[in-house]
């Protein structure tokens, strides 16, 4: 069956699995491998999603599991996402159900948890589990956020939007080199979903700055001057925050120096000439 949870339209057998590594067929029918199947989780500060203007100063149920749809060689998360490691750790992954996980959320807001983000590895291709978990986290009062690639469909999007308060999205550069090339993404879908997804909930954006990739000022003021384009819940493009964050080798890229944080500090002043709110991590 074809899967068409992303651009990649994966054509998976019975049993199989999608390139992600997460999406199977199961009688005839493309479902979530790692539905429900926890390798992460923890109360973080909503600052580290990072999301600077939704209720900041809070905290949030993170949950991760297995599995992406891209192929960033300096990944963070390589132990959850696309390593070896990655795929043992799928085999022992702890069962949450969404019950559960409401419930979790609901015993820890004493603590200051405001709800529940799925995050740390690529959620959204285990987006199912996100749907069933966000109704239950709704009617305990609660909030739902996602820290994504943005490489999905806008049917995905259109399925988890109604439970959906905020988004950290990554855009991840300007340039479909840079995307198709060294990422194995899709920009034009990327850029969709986050022209899509700002018209639903709160969004912010984050932009991981890498030495000889995606550091021109010209493609920062390209890409910046599409997010002043758009539309969002709060009315201008011009409102939706961006994070700079700077690059530490890691995982595959390892042969490079992390981000100038002059150079960090110089792309956020420029990327200032046209957005309101920009931030700059990891300096």
């Amino acid at each position: 069956m074809i899967c068409n949870t992303c651009f990649r339209h994966c054509n998976i057998p019975e049993g199989g699995l999608g390139f992600c590594g997460a999406r199977t067929c199961k009688e005839g029918e493309v479902i979530a491998a790692n539905y429900g199947k926890v390798t992460s989780l923890a109360l973080d500060p909503i600052e580290k999603k990072p999301l600077a203007r939704f209720h900041p100063g809070s905290y949030i149920v993170s949950v991760g599991s297995y599995g992406c749809n891209l192929r960033c060689p300096f990944c963070q998360n390589y132990q959850i996402s696309w390593s070896e490691e990655a795929y043992r750790l799928a085999k022992t992954a702890e069962y949450i159900a969404p019950v559960e996980l409401a419930s979790i959320a609901a015993q820890t807001r004493n603590r200051g948890n405001i709800g529940v983000a799925f995050t740390y590895n690529e959620p959204l291709i285990g987006w199912e589990y996100i749907r069933d978990t966000a109704k239950l986290v709704r009617e305990e009062g609660m909030y739902n956020v996602i820290v994504t690639n943005g490489t999905a469909s806008l049917e995905v999007l259109s399925e988890l939007s109604p439970y959906i308060d905020a988004m950290n999205i990554d855009l991840k550069g300007f340039t479909d080199h840079y995307y198709n090339d060294v990422l194995g993404g899709d920009r034009a879908m990327t850029m969709a979903f986050i022209k899509e997804a700002a018209k639903h909930c709160h969004i912010e954006l984050t932009t991981l700055i890498v030495p000889g990739e995606n550091d021109s000022e010209d493609e920062i003021r390209e890409m910046c001057s599409w997010i002043a384009s758009l539309t969002s819940v709060s009315g201008s493009g011009k409102d939706i925050p961006l994070h700079i964050s700077r690059f530490f080798p890691r995982f595959n890229m390892t042969d490079r120096r992390a981000t100038d944080v002059g150079l960090i500090y110089r792309l956020a002043d420029i990327a200032r000439e046209q957005l309101k709110y920009v931030y700059t991590g990891n300096c």
